[in-house]
């Protein structure tokens, strides 16, 4: 298959590897001077686009997303697949989607989860708006850079379920920290907390698969010093998100709302930026109540 790649950072890079490496045309743009292994990187967007059947994007934001949608679109052929993978709010994705059925392209929303690990091992989740059609014909692309991939609905809802799960995940992982911290302060031995709460009803990835305790449960950045698998500032963003999404649709989301509030204070007003979203317990730990 000829694929168009355009966004080829952290993420993009190894995505679009991944593609060339099991066997696909793999054409990149970039902003930035960047070389991807095996992947030829292309100077224009026209250059990169105009012969491809699918086009990928990995990029920042919605805005960038709408202007490089504009840009993209006019040279892909009728028929052929815009596919964004980028986290961004739910109406840019619904406006790239409608500008993308007015040229006779078949627009996918997919943002992923897993970071730049998954990546990197091709074991991303993808979750997918857009007409069944294209995720249909998208699939053996999903198979290649990840793990599964799952069709949300319409588009817009691929985004719309990244957003809920990572507002779910940022809230469990306050709920976490917080409760590590005051285990600490109860006189509770750490890998005690673990082993009741990985088997009670506290239970949660956060916990289980992604322990901020150094030294507790499987390998996490909790004990690399925090060096981020996924960072608080991208906690924030998606979170920011959610907030977004829910005055849209007027949603009453009040503890996405106070993590947005707390990571937004962590990332900005104290030494969060640049740490893994874990890093919330050893914040907690210096904390008291006021």
């Amino acid at each position: 298959m000829n694929i168009g790649f355009i966004g080829l950072g952290n993420m993009g890079a190894p995505m679009a590897y991944n593609l060339a490496k099991a066997g696909h045309t793999v054409l990149g743009f970039d902003t930035e001077n960047i070389t991807v292994e095996m992947v030829e990187i292309l100077p224009s967007v026209r250059n990169c686009v105009e012969t491809a059947e699918v086009v990928i994007t990995m990029l920042p934001n919605g805005e960038i997303l709408q202007s490089v949608a504009d840009e993209t679109i006019q040279y892909m052929k009728e028929g052929s697949i815009f596919l964004d993978c980028s986290t961004v709010d739910v109406t840019s994705a619904k406006l790239v989607a409608e500008n993308a059925k007015n040229h006779k392209i078949i627009p996918l929303d997919a943002p992923v989860s897993g970071g730049i690990g998954g990546a990197k091992d091709g074991t991303l989740t993808f979750m997918v708006g857009g007409p069944d059609d294209g995720f249909l014909r998208a699939k053996e692309l999903f198979n290649i850079m990840g793990q599964k991939a799952v069709h949300c609905g319409g588009s817009g809802n691929g985004q719309s379920a990244k957003i809920c799960n990572n507002m779910i995940l940022g809230a469990t992982m306050i709920a976490t920290c917080e409760a590590f911290a005051l285990a600490d302060k109860l006189g509770l031995d750490r890998q005690a907390m673990f082993d009741v709460v990985s088997t009670s009803s506290g239970y949660s990835w956060s916990m289980n698969a992604y322990c901020p305790a150094p030294g507790i449960g499987p390998q996490t950045p909790s004990d690399n010093d925090y060096i981020p698998g996924f960072s608080s500032d991208l906690m924030l963003k998606d979170l920011s998100l959610s907030q977004i999404a829910a005055k849209d649709v007027n949603s009453d989301t009040p503890m996405g709302n106070l993590a947005m509030i707390l990571y937004k204070t962590f990332v900005e007003e104290e030494d969060g930026s640049g740490k893994d979203f874990s890093a919330m317990l050893p914040r907690f730990e210096k904390k008291t109540r006021n």
